[in-house]
């Protein structure tokens, strides 16, 4: 579908983790609303981003203060200027039940999820202008729990923390900090963990798609470009009542 209204005409956006996967999707829409930006995501993931016209991609380690300082300035130099960010980067560690946690691994899924939103946050602040907004993507996983992986559960329930104490942070200045929550979303990565998972449940990547959509209202699962209309009208001005808070985007699950 063609946005042809213009909805974020004139907009200069950030998007942390847009080199794939749902981060490019909404890079994608950004641009068809009249959205210029920066992609930001590890170096190969930029390599092979698919950068919009008028766009820019840059480097950056999310969980790395001096990276994301550096990645934020070279925006606002690129742009003049930052309207909106879209906090997207974040890791899915693998299944294990909290008795054999890997709690390296749990340290890992933190700093790229929860400190990687706090660090792109707090160095996005000093690039915002008046009336910016700021969008983090959260998951189901952030208000329910997962048996097989406790620290993503964690790290994102700590995403929510954090959006809704920046939203009241930043409120005074009118600058919006809002969440998106998706449920599963048929990206290669989801697909890929899926068939890892085969030994497991039984279920091929068709069959677990099945399974999760039978487990929906609508019978079926949201799509990336779902979601990222979602980011679209939490950047925009059809929002602009609403901060601190988290839209679910999982085809009604309850």
């Amino acid at each position: 579908m063609t946005i042809s209204n213009g909805l974020l005409e004139g907009r200069r956006a950030v998007i942390t983790g847009g080199g794939s996967g749902i981060g490019a999707v909404i890079a994608q829409r950004f641009a068809l609303a009249g959205a210029i930006g920066v992609i930001l995501d590890l170096p190969s993931a930029v390599a092979q981003a698919p950068v919009p016209p008028g766009w820019f991609a840059g480097e950056v380690d999310v969980r790395d203060e001096e990276s994301m300082a550096a990645a934020m300035q070279r925006s606002q130099d690129l742009l003049g200027g930052v309207d909106a960010v879209v906090a997207v980067a974040g890791v899915v560690p693998d299944w294990a039940p909290p008795a054999e946690m890997d709690l390296d691994d749990f340290d890992r899924v933190m700093a790229v999820n929860a400190r990687g939103v706090a660090c792109t946050i707090k160095h996005a602040i000093p690039v915002l202008v008046a009336g910016a907004t700021i969008t983090v993507i959260a998951s189901l996983n952030a208000w329910r729990g997962d048996p097989n992986i406790t620290s993503y559960a964690a790290s994102k329930h700590a995403v929510l923390g954090i959006a809704r104490s920046a939203a009241l942070a930043l409120g005074s200045r009118g600058i919006r900090v809002n969440a998106v929550a998706p449920g599963p979303i048929a990206t290669p990565a989801l697909l890929a963990r899926m068939e890892s998972r085969v030994g497991r449940t039984g279920l091929d990547s068709e069959a677990a798609l099945a399974c999760a959509a039978a487990a929906t209202a609508l019978g079926r699962i949201a799509t990336a470009v779902e979601v990222a209309d979602t980011v679209l009208f939490l950047s925009s001005t059809l929002s602009s009542g609403m901060t601190g808070q988290m839209l679910n985007v999982d085809g009604g699950i309850s």
